[in-house]
């Protein structure tokens, strides 16, 4: 095998391809459970209208700094900190964040997953079937603080997400995401045209889309600033990753716009989902979290379907394999993050990296699954092992790494260099560069040091 045939294998095969990826590690379970609740609480359309701008202005700069980054590394996250820092200072450790993350965020996230994965198995057995509001409860308390039950989900999810690193950037990510993506979009249209069919549900659209300017405050503006943020995932080093393997004709700008509109469209979808069949039953509210999807909409499908048994079996069934969608193009992106650097920089096949990856993260998984029940009562700083991990990367992780990757590439990465990423060498025109260089430099670092005081409650911003 030449070596240009092996590196071939190391890039994905189309544009195509390299966006779905992309879109896929920036799509997941918050888009459905916490960026409609946030719309509704603050204001419906006026909300999704800041939200927009921020997306625009903080959102696909950050993400095209990491993509910026990977792809000139053409390596792992680590290669590409190394390559793109000329060795300079300690930035060349910067790509060790990733690394580190990775483990912690698929960690618990692989918890959540599994509980998709079991009410998908639900609801293809039509366990949902006569069961009240109160068995939901009941049912869910009960699974969520076994011991075992949910380890086993959570370990099935991890193992299908190693089986498709393991086999590589083309045959398993790429594939994985053309496969994985289109099915996430069929059911999310199959799920909107029966939601808005549903009575009332005019109610949800009005609840969803309707501008309630009134509500719009510092709290609006920095909870729309944190949901651009948090949406894409940027600041952990997933699409980082995944630049590493983008051909270079790729134009990061144009493709990082794609993923955006990807993702805040997967977005709306969802609460076109969920707003019109909540709003359907009288006295019920779209919470965020957990109890959205494993208490409140099984709830809903079975009352609203309940005179057409079929409807409520079809309708919860195509909505949790939703859900497992979502969080499998995730789940890939986050173990490839931690895998990568094990295969490039320890030279270890890319099978045997992916295995030791999710070893190791499916023994953490476990006392963040066991955190809801057996292992409640141990905490460490007032936190069991689910929360703790959610906190170091939602909270410190994500807004340090993305500070951190703005500073390196506006301030201490020479200007030609980003100038050739962005133009691809010349090549392309590219009229925003003035002004993205311009965010990276001031406006994101300034936004993402609100988010980060926001987050951990340092301060009320009032105007």
């Amino acid at each position: 095998m030449s070596t240009d045939n092996h590196k071939s294998k190391n890039v994905f095969a189309s544009k195509v391809g390299a966006i779905l990826a992309a879109a896929g590690s920036a799509v997941g379970l918050g888009n459905v459970w916490r960026f409609p609740t946030e719309t509704g609480e603050h204001g419906g359309a006026a909300f999704i209208l800041i939200y927009v701008v921020f997306m625009l202005l903080l959102g696909v700069p950050i993400m095209v700094t990491e993509f910026a980054i990977g792809r000139h590394g053409n390596s792992d996250v680590t290669g590409a900190f190394q390559k793109m820092s000329g060795g300079r200072g300690g930035w060349k450790w910067m790509g060790l964040l990733p690394v580190v993350s990775g483990f912690l965020v698929l960690s618990y996230y692989a918890v959540v997953a599994g509980w998709t994965l079991y009410y998908a198995f639900e609801a293809l057995m039509n366990g949902f079937a006569g069961k009240t509001s109160t068995d939901f409860v009941a049912d869910f308390t009960a699974f969520s603080s076994d011991s075992a039950q949910p380890v086993f989900w959570t370990a099935l999810i991890i193992a299908i997400t190693c089986g498709i690193v393991a086999l590589g950037v083309q045959k398993g990510i790429e594939r994985g995401s053309k496969i994985m993506m289109p099915m996430l979009f069929i059911f999310i249209v199959v799920l909107v045209g029966c939601s808005l069919s549903l009575p009332n549900a005019n109610l949800g659209l009005k609840f969803l889309f309707q501008p309630d300017f009134s509500k719009v405050n510092s709290t609006v503006i920095l909870s729309a600033m944190g949901q651009a943020f948090f949406s894409l995932s940027v600041g952990l080093g997933c699409l980082c990753t995944y630049a590493c393997y983008f051909r270079k004709d790729v134009d990061l700008m144009k493709d990082g716009l794609s993923v955006a509109g990807i993702d805040t469209l997967v977005a709306l979808l969802s609460g076109l989902i969920i707003f019109p069949a909540v709003c359907s039953i009288p006295g019920l509210q779209p919470d965020a979290g957990p109890s959205l999807v494993f208490i409140t909409l099984p709830n809903v499908f079975q009352q609203v379907f309940g005179n057409v048994p079929v409807l409520a079996y079809l309708f919860s069934l195509i909505f949790y394999l939703l859900l497992v969608m979502a969080a499998l193009t995730s789940s890939i992106s986050m173990l490839e993050m931690s895998a990568a650097y094990f295969h490039k920089k320890l030279r270890l096949p890319r099978p045997m990296a992916a295995v030791i990856v999710s070893a190791v993260c499916l023994i953490l998984s476990m006392f963040c699954s066991w955190s809801f029940g057996a292992w409640k009562d141990i905490t460490i700083f007032g936190m069991g092992f689910f929360d703790l991990f959610d906190f170091l990367v939602a909270k410190l992780i994500m807004p340090v790494g993305g500070m951190l990757m703005c500073i390196f590439l506006g301030w201490v990465v020479d200007e030609k260099v980003l100038r050739a990423e962005m133009t691809n060498n010349g090549t392309l025109r590219s009229p925003l560069y003035p002004t993205y260089r311009f965010i990276i430099r001031y406006f994101a670092p300034v936004c993402i040091i609100l988010i980060f005081a926001n987050e951990l409650g340092l301060f009320n911003f009032i105007f």
